[in-house]
């Protein structure tokens, strides 16, 4: 069998580790550039939907959540109906950041996907899109402390 996810893992890692050096000047760490994304992409999330989006669990993304709020990248607004809910929104120094983010992950694909015709690029997507779905059902399987099967 092909390690097909050892390759996935040393993708990802080797594009986490090009961003958190290349964000470091916007005080920026540890993957936190992603939930700027997601919630300029997605302003008034909830965390949860937000850490349902970025894969990883409830605690990780308060702690994030709580060091961008301290350092002022986004804010929380509470919701008009139900005071519980906490809703996520970048401030001005979020959103002024997000285009450079934005433009590094551009970049990235554009460099990660050379050679590449617009046919390959596709297939790639479209077959990633269907390994991920089939790792989040035994996310979401785990996550609710359930043990697989190996």
């Amino acid at each position: 069998m092909k390690e097909i996810l050892r390759e996935i893992g040393m993708i990802a890692r080797a594009l986490d580790s090009i961003s958190n050096i290349e964000f470091k000047e916007y005080d920026l760490t540890k993957g936190q550039y992603l939930y700027i994304v997601r919630i300029c992409e997605n302003p008034g999330i909830i965390q949860e939907k937000l850490a349902e989006m970025i894969k990883v669990d409830r605690t990780t993304a308060a702690r994030a959540i709580k060091k961008l709020e301290g350092k002022g990248f986004i804010e929380k607004k509470g919701d008009k109906h139900n005071k519980k809910i906490k809703k996520l929104f970048p401030t001005m120094k979020g959103e002024n950041v997000y285009p450079f983010i934005k433009g590094e992950n551009d970049y990235s694909n554009i460099v990660a996907l050379e050679g590449l015709s617009e046919e390959e690029v596709e297939i790639i997507f479209n077959l990633l899109q269907r390994v991920r779905r089939n790792i989040e059902t035994d996310w979401e399987f785990v996550k609710k402390g359930n043990k697989r099967n190996y």
